[in-house]
């Protein structure tokens, strides 16, 4: 499983991160997201902890804990949704409206 972190300094480097959880367990991954089209960070990334114990001990210490000038936001990261394709921008996200009848 993976913790999101977010809230993030947009100066943060992903060692900067690893070196934060390490003092919690073995950090596996370290993952910073970047905007595709400006290629500058998103201020949130994802940490994979070795074990378990390892993921809970560094979300009930770091959550809510200032750093780099923020109070950062540490939980069980989610699976990521299936967002369906990406024809038409986005934004109905599939569903009908279905409030009118077509004569």
């Amino acid at each position: 499983m993976s913790i999101y972190v977010g809230n993030l300094s947009y100066d943060v480097a992903e060692a900067d991160l690893s070196s934060v959880f390490a003092e919690y367990g073995s950090v596996k991954r370290v993952q910073l997201p970047t905007d595709r089209e400006t290629g500058r960070p998103r201020g949130f990334g994802f940490v994979e902890m070795g074990t378990d114990a390892e993921e809970a001990a560094a979300i009930e210490a770091l959550d809510g804990a200032e750093w780099m000038g923020r109070d950062l936001k540490v939980n069980k990261a989610k699976p990521r949704e299936d967002r369906g394709s990406s024809f038409g921008g986005g934004g109905g996200g599939g569903r009908r409206n279905n409030s009118f009848s077509r004569s």
